[in-house]
């Protein structure tokens, strides 16, 4: 097996969903208000199985910011992967 067969890595990013090893599709941008300064994005990657899930849990806490394609994102400076 080689590194980019491997789940997990740089080259094939992972669902943030627990236990879920499936390709990452999606990229949901949030912010914890509370903690976190109005620029600043986190993100969970989504497969398409767990999208809406993940965004229902991010969304009504009030913290789901914005949802893009995976190989439409562009990581904004500050933001990093929970």
């Amino acid at each position: 097996m080689t590194s980019s067969d491997s789940p997990g890595t740089a080259e094939t990013p992972t669902c943030s969903a627990k236990g879920c090893r499936d390709a990452a599709v999606w990229v949901l941008a949030w912010n914890n208000p509370k903690l976190h300064a109005p620029e600043r994005r986190k993100t969970w990657l989504a497969c398409e199985e767990h999208r809406e899930h993940l965004s229902q849990f991010l969304g009504v806490r009030g913290f789901l910011k914005d949802v893009v394609k995976l190989d439409e994102w562009v990581q904004p400076e500050g933001s990093e992967r929970l």
